[in-house]
């Protein structure tokens, strides 16, 4: 499964050119305040949310952007960096329960999952229950990410802790929650987390194609590679995803390697194509049918997208987008698969 980086240049080499391909960059709207996330649950056809780090989230309603907030929780976080309000979920029974989970940095800068219940309009303060804290030793590397799986759990990916290198090697030690891919049972009150993989270093953005229930891990890499790694919805287990024995493909440290299976990226590549990998979807939309089964990635610093299609577990097809997202933070679906893409800039587009 390894995609070595000179396989990679000479397949972005010899990618599609603008009038081959079919993704194009449109604006939904502008003016937000540091969009991290853009999303909506599967009962709205009309409606999207956006994630604003500083801890708001805001509505799109039929293309407008509505006055005030969905949720307010400014008080309740530390924003600035890597840290602040970083993900949004909404329960797969939505429509009748009301339930959402947000993933954000409380005041003393520490991991906290935590379920609103929502009257339809917005979330209800008193309503908030913590389901997940996890103490942060540095301030970066947080993750943020959450999304159910097709198994109806709650899936939370985790950075290393933070600083450089892993200093502490939490993600290959599963007595740590860092470093990790976890999932929690929010059926079941009092649910701990489950670990399901290990050797994360950031995976910031993460997401299960809704059709196959394959899920796909943009990990953030240290200073060369970065990489997007794969697991099939049907696997043989525990899996580990390599940080820090390796970053990427390449060997990072020699030692000994924690729990599960090692598994290597389907998708990697230098920091001379960017320094921030940005983990999208698989295209299940309806408006462009050949795009159907791509898969999209995309990089904070250059504003680069790729996308390609998974054969038989490696990248296929690999494809540079004729569009560059500038400060591209992540990539969105809304009720009907279409894509979304979210600038740090204060942009939300359409990738039609």
């Amino acid at each position: 499964m390894i995609v070595l980086l000179g396989a990679l240049v000479a397949a972005l080499a010899g990618s599609a050119t603008a009038a081959e391909s079919a993704f194009r960059r449109v604006v939904v709207a502008r003016g937000l305040d540091a969009p991290v996330q853009v999303t909506a649950p599967r009962n709205e056809p009309r409606r999207l949310y956006v994630v604003e780090q500083r801890g708001t989230i805001r509505v799109i309603d039929r293309g407008k952007l509505r006055n005030g907030f969905f949720l307010d929780a400014r008080n309740r976080i530390t924003s600035g960096g890597e840290q602040g309000l970083l993900g949004l979920a909404f329960d797969p029974k939505y429509g009748t329960n009301r339930f959402v989970y947000v993933n954000f940095t409380d005041s003393n800068g520490d991991t906290r999952v935590v379920r609103y219940k929502t009257n339809g309009t917005r979330a209800l303060p008193a309503s908030a229950r913590l389901l997940l804290r996890i103490d942060q030793p540095y301030g970066n590397h947080n993750g943020g990410g959450l999304a159910f799986g097709p198994d109806g759990f709650l899936y939370v990916g985790t950075g290393d802790g933070g600083s450089g290198g892993d200093p502490e090697d939490r993600a290959q030690n599963t007595q740590s929650l860092l470093g990790k891919m976890l999932r929690l049972d929010v059926r079941r009150a009092g649910s701990a987390p489950e670990i399901v993989a290990l050797g994360l270093r950031n995976p910031w953005r993460y997401s299960f194609d809704r059709l196959t229930g394959d899920l796909y891990i943009g990990d953030v890499g240290q200073g060369d590679v970065e990489e997007v790694s794969y697991t099939p919805r049907v696997n043989d287990g525990l899996e580990n995803y390599g940080w820090d024995l390796f970053e990427g493909s390449r060997r990072f440290e020699e030692k000994a390697a924690g729990s599960g299976e090692l598994v290597f990226p389907i998708f990697e590549y230098g920091r001379n194509r960017g320094c921030s990998v940005v983990g999208g979807f698989v295209y299940r939309g309806k408006a462009r049918p050949a795009e159907r089964g791509r898969y999209t990635v995309g990089d904070y610093c250059s504003g680069i997208v790729w996308s390609f299609r998974v054969v038989a577990g490696k990248a296929e097809g690999v494809r540079t987008e004729p569009f560059r997202v500038s400060s591209l933070t992540s990539f969105g679906e809304d009720a009907a698969g279409e894509l979304y893409a979210t600038s740090h800039e204060g942009t939300v587009y359409r990738i039609t």
